[in-house]
């Protein structure tokens, strides 16, 4: 784990080698933006968008100037701007060749450029064309870009001279802009060139179909009538219109014969129009009336026989016969119309079926007029739309009358501020950047170079001693760089076997936090599993002590299996019967970062009887954690707590009182059971034992 004060403890120990180069850094960099030559960048914007008449574009259209300049046609534009061509021109118009900022050519070669010369690394200036010259450092300081998501074009230039840069942007867009009038220009010229060269053909070919049109409409008679028909199509409608009426005609005259001849037989001859209508007829009628009058106004005086009576009678029949003569000649007459009608629509059916076959045998001859007809008008057509484009493109080759597709929005102006360098920035810049360099520089060589963090010295001497070699540091105790199984011996001093510690109860807590300080770098891989018998005893610390140590500086995990669960709570033996997971049984005391793991409901006895769920489930602690504790009773007995000791990397006997003997039988027993270093923790009272005394000595003096 990284230790930010041991980091700054070592950064405030080489605190000089950042300063001074900061510093140095920050001199350097104030002198050099002082002494640079200052350059100065004018800036010109263009605004992309179509900007054709009305009259002048095809097809007399305005087009969308935002789906004409989209992003790429803005790059192809930004493109456009740092051509060669353009450069060239550019160059002319400003007058950059001979300028000394520009041109490599003016003055003396430099004697470092004499010798590329001379050894074939650069070129003479004068081998190469004043433009050519002049391009590389017009490249160099011409900055063409889009603004933002816009159709707006920045065109920057960089120079010594404010004025050259603020005029060189100007003509740059300037020459920009005609160069795009120039291009619709030619386009222009060339597409009028071409129509005026197709055109002429065209029209003698329209000339052409329009006269053999002409010539085969008079060769089959297909002239063209009123309403765009055909003689054949006029007479045949005729026709068929006078056939109609001689049919009706026909009829109607049949129908009044008919019905006349029906009213005579009836005796209803004078209740037909016709007859009713007939002068002849009303004057024979009148008559008729007349005679009848006289011949009522004789008969009064004169007798049948009379002679004025017979010469009435004689007129009144001579009248009636007269009068049916008239009829029937009415009636002749309507039949003699019926007649006369037949025989005009015979004529006229004679003359309809001639002039279907004439129709008939015309309708091939119109199918080729036709053919001709759209040939000569598809030729019209596209002959008038190349004379519509002839006369677009001769007015747009006109001046003035193809404007550019961009306008300068804004007109670059002569800078005050130099744009380079910028004094503040810089100056900022490069000393932060140094500070942050020799920092890192620094903070790296401590992580890298494996320096760990120096043990506290305690006032009146170590407190760690080893057998026969009291208030000394055991010459064994290992150093943090050490492997885990070094540093977990260097955690429980050890001499031989058996090691012991000498814990004054009046500083148990400081004693306990020396002990957790060789703790402060995590060990890689699994964690370090510690065996701690007889905790809780008096005046000798405990268990959970040295683990909320532990648990201050990295992740611990204290399995107590000396606790009483008066209260229920779930614990290990629930998670080895599989009654329970690493979640539930896991516990940690508000305001502490140490995790704790009770015994359980079935008590320690249960766990103990267990030895391969115990060695598993403490695998999969130390797997987890940084530091795992398991804390026993030394008068335990039982497989399980020989396994947990066989795969402990050390254990601790919290002895308590002096007369503990009992605790020295339990650190003797542990040693056969382990190959681990076992740790004895006494009173500071107690001597420490020689390191040459048997066991019943030590035993003895405990």
């Amino acid at each position: 784990m990284l230790d930010l004060s041991a980091l700054w403890v070592a950064i405030k120990r080489r605190r000089l080698w950042i300063v001074l180069p900061t510093l140095a850094v920050l001199c350097l960099a104030f002198v050099s933006v002082n002494l640079v030559t200052p350059r100065y960048t004018g800036e010109t914007r263009l605004l992309l968008e179509s900007r054709g008449s009305f009259y002048t574009l095809p097809g007399q259209t305005l087009p969308d100037a935002a789906g004409q300049f989209d992003a790429e046609a803005v790059q192809s534009q930004v493109q456009v701007i740092m051509s060669r061509d353009l450069a060239r021109e550019a160059i002319k118009r400003i007058g950059l060749v001979g300028n000394s900022e520009f041109d490599s050519g003016v003055g003396a070669l430099s004697a470092l450029r004499k010798l590329a010369v001379m050894i074939g690394l650069a070129a003479h200036p004068a081998d190469r064309s004043p433009e050519e010259r002049v391009l590389e450092k017009y490249f160099e300081r011409l900055l063409v870009y889009p603004v933002g998501r816009s159709r707006i074009v920045a065109v920057e230039f960089t120079s010594r001279d404010p004025a050259l840069a603020a005029r060189g942007a100007n003509i740059i867009a300037e020459t920009y802009l005609e160069f795009q009038e120039q291009a619709k220009q030619e386009n222009a010229r060339s597409a009028s060139n071409w129509l005026l060269t197709t055109i002429e053909p065209l029209r003698k070919r329209v000339s052409e179909a329009e006269a053999k049109v002409e010539d085969f409409r008079s060769k089959n008679g297909l002239f063209v009538g009123p309403n765009n028909n055909t003689i054949t199509s006029q007479q045949l409608t005729d026709l068929s219109a006078q056939l109609s009426t001689a049919r009706s005609q026909q009829a109607e005259a049949q129908a009044k014969a008919g019905l006349i001849r029906d009213a005579i037989k009836q005796g209803r001859t004078f209740e037909i129009p016709d007859v009713a209508n007939n002068d002849l007829i009303r004057r024979m009628i009148e008559q008729r009336v007349n005679l009848r009058a006289q011949i009522a106004a004789e008969s009064r005086s004169l007798l049948p026989e009379h002679p004025r009576i017979k010469e009435l009678n004689a007129q009144l029949a001579d009248l009636e016969s007269q009068l049916r003569a008239a009829v029937e000649r009415a009636v002749r007459t309507l039949e003699n119309e019926a007649k006369i009608a037949g025989q005009r629509v015979e004529s006229f059916q004679a003359a309809l079926d001639g002039q279907k076959k004439n129709v008939s045998s015309a309708n091939d001859s119109e199918v080729q007029l036709r053919a001709l007809e759209r040939e000569a008008r598809a030729l019209r057509e596209q002959l008038e739309q190349y004379m519509q484009r002839y006369r677009e493109a001769v007015a747009r080759d006109t001046l003035n009358a193809t404007p550019a597709d961009a306008r300068i929005i804004s007109r670059a102006v002569e800078p005050t501020e130099p744009s380079f360098p910028k004094k503040v920035p810089i100056m900022v810049v490069a000393t932060l950047a140094t500070f942050l360099i020799a920092l890192a520089t620094i903070v790296t060589r401590e992580l890298l170079g494996g320096q760990g963090r120096p043990l506290p010295s305690a006032p009146g001497g170590p407190r760690w001693v080893t057998v026969g070699a009291e208030d000394e540091v055991a010459p064994g105790v290992p150093t943090p760089d050490a492997p885990r199984r070094d540093r977990v011996s260097g955690l429980l001093t050890h001499a031989g076997r058996i090691g012991h510690i000498r814990l004054d109860s009046s500083r148990a807590d400081e004693t306990l936090a020396e002990i957790a300080e060789r703790t402060q770098e995590a060990a890689s891989g699994k964690a370090p599993l510690v065996l701690v018998l007889d905790g809780g005893s008096e005046g000798a610390g405990n268990p959970r002590d040295l683990a909320e140590l532990l648990a201050q500086r990295c992740r611990s995990i204290l399995v107590d299996l000396t606790a009483d669960n008066d209260e229920g709570e779930v614990g290990f033996s629930e998670l080895l019967a599989g009654e329970a997971l690493f979640s539930d049984i896991i516990m940690r005391a508000s305001g502490s970062r140490l995790h704790r793991i009770g015994p359980g409901r079935a008590g320690r006895v249960a766990v103990l009887a267990a030895p391969d769920l115990v060695e598993a489930a403490l695998e999969a602690l130390c797997e987890t954690y940084d530091w795992v504790l398991v804390a026993a009773s030394s008068t335990e007995e039982g497989p399980a707590l020989g396994a947990i000791a066989r795969r402990a990397q050390g254990a601790l006997v919290m002895g308590g009182s002096v007369g503990n003997g009992h605790a020295l039988e339990a650190a003797y027993r542990l040693s056969e059971l382990t190959e681990a270093p076992v740790t004895l923790i006494i009173d500071a009272d107690v001597p420490a034992p020689a390191a040459g005394e048997s066991r019943e000595a030590e035993t003895v003096e405990a």
